[in-house]
């Protein structure tokens, strides 16, 4: 038996391995056979892995995988796989292996079966790429099938579609799904769809071998299209007869172009304009009849010629030239143009010319299309006479000088010198006419028309504008003076005696004058400044003439169009409202704010109301900005309120629409239709400066408004003429301290002296007052020591737009110097303190200015010649007994005034500089002086 097994181990077809601890113990011939080796002992002791390229077909390296399956063999399993091993030579072969375990004589084995699979695998991959190759055929015309342009179909024997294209289905609308099982003779149009049922029949019954014609096609919306169709038989593959093959073109552009080219054909025979062809040089290849009715030349006598033959001889080479450029340049060229006839008649035409160009771009023919207009340019000048001249005198009309002005002013540059535009005006003509008649009075103008003109100069222009009033244009004036001669005669024509039938009439005239170069002027300007003028002349005595006042009238225009551009902004909505908080410095509660309008201006930005306000003043256009004003700030106050903050505003009141009789009740109005404001929290107030022209009836507006719950402030206290007389008949609340007293007061004692006497004047009149211009925490201080709690300035805010006013109340803080005010009284007797703190002030300053070179001298350096210094020492006589605090004071003053001939001594070396560095050593003894005198104060 043991011999049977080797005999088959031996002989089997199948190549045969035995392995032991992973390598080959023993093969057979076939295994030797299949690695092409002489004997076995190039097998043996050799593990697979050895016999096999590095990497298996599966990306595996082939040590990893031949330990892979031996472990699973050897836990018992049996493997089939394949494995690429290599022949003697190296090259690659593919076997089936079969891999099982045995047991003899107690030691685990492994036979190895090998099938050579090679040809198999290159067969299967013949097959593939066989079956791969017959697939890209197959996608690639389905491809072309699906992306023709043309619609591709299939027809079986009975007539039905069974495969359509996608462009089949665009062309007619239904989806491939619709389209297959549709009998073809459903798309094609009613009127011709019995037909296309009899030519179908034909083809499937080989009368026809194949149709190609255009027919009208029936889409799914029921709409036509043109289609052209070819069709043939259609065979399967062992040539029986399946039905028909059908291409469909959609052609309806092309149809359309045809029908196109046909109205074309058409036109040129019939149109009413004569039209010629030329080659790209000019030959003539066709002409059309009316070329022939035109011109006179048949189109056999035209045939072969050049445009030239029609030359009317008015025109340079030059011209012709020009024109043969805008064509290459252009490709057209139009205008009006004269030609001669046959008959040698020259005739006017309006031609027009264009290059036909190919496909690349290069010209191929001309085409000249013209018609005849000598008639309508006979019509034409008579016309331009009727439209450019004066029916009666024949002097140029209103449009012919407005033209000869224009060239006249160019004229004018371009030879550096001036013109003079004339009005002139009658006088008492209005009087002949109503006294004898239209008739008399057109032949005294006809014959003044003539003197006038005679009166010119040959380059000169007078024109009739109508009625009695006439325009010249004196051109060619080296200066302006020139004019005056003219001027005069045309006086002396418009006064000649003129004699109508038997009466003796005379007139006279009364003349304006401007003059041309003026930077921006246009004609109708001179014309208006001319017109102006001559007003003038009439006002001052007729029979003479008047220059208009460029200077003056650029002042109003100027002012006119400011006041153009307010009403644009008002109409585009461009101002806005800006806000400046008023506050208790002492208590640092808001009290309110004041509305100060801004002007949002497109080009120019922000602009403040100095820039645009004095424009308006005393204008009626003031009134619709004010009222703008007020019912911002009402519908400001309303907003403010939803967000819980009850803040008063108040709006600036101009003189003039306070003095308007409907004042309080358009205020009344406003207040009505903002029902849900509080009136109390709206004040107006008014400029003292204004120029209230009747007090007492301002002060009854002012008492009707007091009714509606509104509240009156009179601003910019101080600043008028009438003050007392202001304060006795205007029963406003409030007084404001004009910014300027206030912003001075630190340097100035006649503004501090001011500001107390409009503070006692407030109390003695029962008035509350608040202080503008408050730009620092010290004329908070001097402010509060005065007895004035109230104040804005951008010392507490600068004013901002309304959304920011919010937050601005929730992070304001009134300074500790300010607060520190509710522990004390204002005292009376400390308004000396004040002013010597001021006129402290004044010294230091102008000892710095003349340090600066800003003045030529300085103050007395003698510290009991100063004004402090003559202060402290009357007020020294007052205190008899010792006092620390009025000593500190005299010897800080002594101090600074030692310090002070110091610095002029070193300043008069020549050591200016050193001498301007060492101010900080006055300025900080200054700054502890004013603080022993703020100790005083609050005392």
């Amino acid at each position: 038996m043991k011999k049977l097994i080797t005999a088959l181990f031996e002989h089997s077809p199948e190549a045969m391995f035995i392995m032991h601890d992973n390598h080959f113990i023993d093969c057979n011939t076939a295994a030797t056979q299949l690695f092409d080796y002489d004997n076995k002992s190039f097998l043996l002791n050799r593990s697979p892995s050895e016999l096999s390229p590095k990497v298996q077909l599966d990306g595996q390296l082939s040590c990893d995988k031949e330990r892979n399956i031996i472990e699973a063999v050897l836990g018992g399993e049996t493997k089939r796989f394949e494995w690429v091993f290599l022949h003697s030579q190296g090259n690659e072969f593919m076997v089936e292996v079969a891999l099982s375990q045995t047991v003899l004589d107690g030691k685990i084995f492994l036979l190895v079966l090998l099938r050579d699979i090679t040809e198999k695998k290159r067969a299967e991959k013949e097959l593939f790429e066989t079956n791969q190759e017959l697939i890209k055929r197959k996608t690639l015309l389905k491809q072309i099938f699906d992306t023709s342009s043309v619609a591709i179909f299939l027809v079986d024997r009975q007539g039905y579609i069974v495969h359509a294209n996608q462009r089949m289905a665009d062309m007619f609308g239904w989806s491939i799904e619709e389209l297959i099982t549709m009998e073809y003779v459903a798309l094609i149009h009613p009127n011709e769809r019995e037909i296309g049922r009899q030519k179908m029949l034909a083809l499937l019954c080989s009368e026809v071998h194949s149709v190609d014609l255009e027919r009208a096609y029936w889409r799914a919306d029921e709409t036509i299209f043109w289609g052209h169709l070819t069709g043939k038989r259609f065979y399967g593959i062992n040539g029986e007869e399946l039905g028909l093959v059908g291409v469909i073109a959609d052609i309806t552009e092309k149809k359309r172009i045809e029908e196109k080219l046909k109205l074309i054909a058409n036109v040129f025979t019939h149109a009413r304009e004569g039209i010629a062809i030329t080659d790209d040089q000019g030959v003539i290849i066709d002409v059309n009849d009316t070329f022939s009715l035109i011109t006179g030349y048949s189109k056999e006598e035209a045939l072969g010629q050049t445009p030239r033959l029609m030359k009317s001889g008015r025109y340079s080479a030059k011209y012709y030239a020009k024109m043969w450029q805008t064509l290459a340049e252009k490709g057209q060229w139009s205008g009006e143009i004269w030609n001669r006839r046959k008959n040698g008649e020259v005739y006017a035409q309006m031609q027009t010319i264009s290059a036909v160009h190919d496909a690349h771009g290069r010209i191929q023919h001309y085409v000249s299309l013209f018609t005849d207009i000598t008639t309508m340019k006979q019509h034409q000048q008579q016309l331009e006479h009727i439209a450019h001249y004066d029916a009666l005198t024949n002097l140029p009309n209103r449009v012919l000088l407005a033209d000869r002005l224009k060239q006249a002013m160019a004229h004018a540059l371009r030879q550096g010198k001036q013109l003079a535009v004339v009005y002139l005006d009658l006088d008492g003509f209005k009087v002949v006419n109503d006294t004898y008649g239209h008739n008399v009075g057109d032949e005294l103008l006809i014959i003044l028309a003539k003197y006038m003109r005679e009166a010119l100069r040959e380059g000169d222009t007078m024109a009739r504008l109508g009625g009695d009033e006439f325009v010249a244009v004196l051109v060619d004036l080296e200066e302006n003076k020139d004019c005056k001669p003219l001027i005069e005669r045309l006086l002396q024509a418009a006064s000649r005696s003129v004699k109508v039938g038997e009466i003796s009439l005379q007139v006279s005239a009364s003349i304006g004058v401007t003059f041309y170069p003026q930077d921006g002027m246009d004609a109708d300007q001179l014309m208006r400044q001319a017109d102006q003028a001559m007003y003038l002349a009439k006002q001052t005595g007729k029979n003479n003439y008047s220059l208009f006042d460029i200077v003056q009238d650029g002042a109003l225009k100027a002012q006119r169009e400011s006041l153009e551009d307010i009403v644009r902004a008002i109409e585009q909505k461009e101002f806005i409202l800006y806000y400046q908080p008023k506050v208790n410095m002492k208590t640092g509660e808001v009290i309110g704010t004041e509305a100060l309008i801004r002007w949002q201006h497109p080009k120019h930005g922000l602009l403040q109301p100095s820039a645009f306000l004095p424009i308006l003043e005393n204008h009626p256009m003031s009134i619709p900005l004010g009222e703008w004003v007020i019912e911002t700030a009402l519908i400001q106050i309303a907003q403010w309120h939803e967000l819980g903050l009850s803040i008063p505003i108040s709006v600036n009141v101009g003189g003039y629409q306070l003095q308007q009789s409907n004042f309080v009740e358009r205020l009344e109005k406003l207040l009505m239709t903002h029902s849900d404001v509080d009136p109390c929290n709206l004040e107006l107030e008014i400029l003292e400066t204004s120029a209230l022209e009747d007090i007492s009836q301002v002060s009854d507006v002012i008492h009707r408004c007091h009714n509606l719950g509104v509240h009156f402030a009179l601003d910019d206290f101080g600043t008028g003429y009438s003050s007392l007389t202001y304060l006795k008949h205007l029963p406003a609340e409030l007084l404001k301290i004009d910014q300027s007293f206030v912003r001075d007061m630190l340097s100035d004692p006649d503004d501090l002296a001011i500001i107390e006497g409009i503070l006692g004047l407030a109390k003695a009149f029962r008035r509350n007052v608040i202080a503008e211009g408050v730009e620092t925490i010290e004329h908070g201080e001097l402010l509060l020591a005065l007895g004035c709690e109230w104040a804005q300035g951008y010392g507490i805010a600068r004013p901002m737009p309304s959304y920011e006013f919010p937050k601005w109340i929730q992070s304001w803080k009134p300074d500790i110097k300010w607060t520190s005010w509710q522990n004390h009284t204002v005292n009376p007797e400390t308004l000396p303190l004040l002013f010597a703190e001021i006129e402290h002030r004044v010294w230091i300053t102008a000892l710095e200015s003349f340090f600066k070179g800003e003045k030529e001298s300085h103050l007395p350096m003698d510290a009991h010649l100063c004004r402090f210094g003559m202060w402290y020492e009357q007020k020294r006589k007052i205190i008899h007994s010792k006092d620390d605090w009025f000593d500190d004071i005299g010897l800080i003053h002594e101090r600074i005034h030692e310090v002070g001939k110091a610095l002029l001594e070193i300043f008069y070396l020549g050591q200016k500089a050193e001498a301007l560095s060492r101010m900080n050593e006055l300025h900080t003894l200054s700054h502890a002086l004013i603080e022993k005198l703020r100790e005083g104060i609050l005392s």
